[in-house]
C-alpha cells in the first residue's frame, strides 16, 4: 500500500521488521532471453517469501537483506533513538524504517524534531541510505521529501565492501545531533540580527 506500519515500542531492527512484515529475504536468479539463453553479467533479485521479482541488477550488485542493511540502527538505541514507522513499496523494491531522535530543538522559535530514515532498495535503483531529516515519514510518498530536506545523508552502494560501509554509518549518524545543536545556535544568532 505504501503506508508505513506503526512500529513504536519495538526495541530491535529484527522486531521492527517482523512487526511491519518486512522480515523476508532476497535471492538472486539468472536472467534469460526469449530463447532461454542466460544473459551474462545480470541477475534478477527475487523476494523469497512471495517470489516477486524486484529488479534486474548487474553482476557487481551485492545482496544486502533488510535486517543487515538496518542493523546499525540497533546501536543507535543506546543513544535514545526510537523506531516510529516502517514500510515498503513496489512489492518490496524499496524498504524504509523511520526512527526519532530523543530531543527536539527550538530553532528560531520553531520546534524541530529530528528523525532518521533508513532506506534499502532491492531493485538496483539505490544503495542503503540513512538520513537525518525534520520530516516525519509515514508513507512512501514522503520519502523523497524527507531526503530533499535531509540535514545529513549517509549512502552505501550495493557494490564493493558494503558491510564495512554499514559499520561506518553509526558514527556518521551520531554526529547529526551535534549538527542540530550547531544549527540551533546559528539560527538563533541569525534571528537576533537586524536586516
Amino acid at each position: 500500500s505504501g503506508f508505513g506500519t506503526d512500529i513504536r515500542g519495538t526495541k530491535t531492527v529484527s522486531e521492527a521488521l517482523r512487526k511491519a512484515g518486512l522480515d523476508w529475504g532476497v535471492r538472486q536468479s539468472p536472467v534469460y532471453d526469449d530463447n532461454g539463453l542466460k544473459i551474462g553479467g545480470f541477475s534478477v533479485n527475487i523476494r523469497e517469501d512471495t517470489g516477486t521479482p524486484l529488479g534486474i541488477v548487474s553482476g557487481r550488485y551485492g545482496l544486502v537483506g533488510n535486517d543487515e542493511a538496518f542493523s546499525f540502527a540497533d546501536d543507535l538505541f543506546t543513544e535514545g533513538v526510537s523506531f516510529m514507522y516502517a514500510g515498503a513499496f513496489g512489492g518490496g523494491r524499496k524498504v524504509w524504517l523511520l526512527g526519532k531522535l530523543p530531543e527536539s530543538y527550538s530553532v528560531a522559535g520553531d520546534r524541530v524534531s529530528p528523525y532518521i530514515i533508513f532506506i534499502n532498495s532491492h531493485d538496483g535503483s539505490s544503495g542503503v541510505k540513512a538520513a537525518m531529516t525534520p520530516v516525519r515519514v509515514v508513507c512512501s510518498n514522503m520519502i523523497n521529501l524527507a531526503l530533499r530536506n535531509a540535514e545529513r545523508i549517509w549512502t552505501a552502494r550495493h557494490t564493493g565492501n558494503i558491510r564495512e560501509r554499514i559499520a561506518d554509518a553509526k558514527e556518521t549518524l551520531l554526529t547529526a545531533e551535534g549538527y542540530m545543536r550547531e544549527l540551533k545556535a546559528e539560527a538563533e544568532s541569525l534571528a537576533l540580527k537586524r536586516l
